[in-house]
């Protein structure tokens, strides 16, 4: 397996372990594009939570910095609530995560997809 997809596991049993989301996906260049050496990795996690959206983001992003800082990572944290509102005002940027993006782990153990990886 790649760099990006032995990182993408990793990020996704931390994420999994600390957080119990709903889903993670991958989004933009690494999931549905050609991503570059420059390319960063957009991660959308979807969790309950009683946090303001900004302390969940910088939660989850300081969990993955700890172990990745020399990659950049556009990190999104919603909630199911908030990804529904998002969906139904017709927001073509999550609406292109949902429909585009690469569904690494799915609710409560966070199960892995089918060997995930980041192209």
């Amino acid at each position: 397996m790649d760099e990006i997809g032995t990182i993408s596991d990793e990020i996704v049993d931390k994420i999994a372990n600390a957080f119990n989301p709903e889903k993670i996906i991958v989004f933009g260049s690494h999931a549905y594009g050609r991503p570059t050496g420059k390319s960063d990795i957009g991660i959308l996690v979807i969790m309950e939570s009683n946090k303001r959206e900004i302390e969940r983001m910088v939660a989850v992003s300081k969990l993955i910095r700890e172990h990745h800082k020399k990659i950049d990572f556009d990190i999104i944290v919603k909630t199911p609530e908030e990804v529904k509102h998002r969906l139904d005002i017709g927001d073509p940027f999550i609406s292109e995560i949902i429909s585009k993006g690469k569904v690494l782990a799915h609710r409560k153990t966070a199960h892995k997809t089918a060997k995930p990886s980041i192209p």
